[in-house]
Parts: structure tokens; C-alpha cells; sequence
């Protein structure tokens, strides 16, 4: 299992996500402007490290935007 940067075990079942820069455990708002589904995460680890991309979303997170067969798309994020 791997460890996030949180201390705790990642959980691709869980509504987490990576982010650079965020404080870690930060709850944040990400929506598909394209279907205007929406999910919230918890900051849990760092990342992503392409630069162009702001954030990773846990399997679970992706499914809930019905992004579970795409691994890149425009989102929207807004921290609660």
C-alpha cells in the first residue's frame, strides 16, 4: 500500500485528491464545467508533478464525475 504524504494509506475508494501546495487535509470542490457534477475531496497528498495539471483525484473522486475513463480533464477547484 502506499503511503500518502498525510501519513495515511492511500485509498483509491476514498474522495481524496493530490495537490502541490494546498494544506493537507483542506477540503476542496472540484466540478466538471462541462456536466456541472460535482464531488468534494480531502487534500491528502502532494502532487501532481506535471506542471500543467493542478490536481489528481482518487479513483473514486474521478467515478463520481464520470472521469473513470479519462485520465486527463478540465475541472473546476475551489477550496472550501
Amino acid at each position: 500500500m502506499k503511503a500518502a504524504a498525510s501519513g495515511t494509506t492511500f485509498d483509491r475508494d476514498s474522495l481524496t485528491a493530490a495537490h502541490r501546495n494546498l494544506p493537507l487535509g483542506t477540503h476542496v470542490r472540484v466540478t466538471d464545467p462541462k456536466s456541472s457534477k460535482s464531488v468534494v475531496v480531502r487534500i491528502t497528498d502532494r502532487g501532481p508533478w506535471i506542471r500543467s495539471r493542478v490536481i489528481d483525484l482518487s479513483l473514486a473522486a474521478a467515478r463520481s464525475l464520470g472521469f473513470n475513463n479519462r485520465g486527463v480533464a478540465q475541472v473546476r477547484a475551489e477550496v472550501l
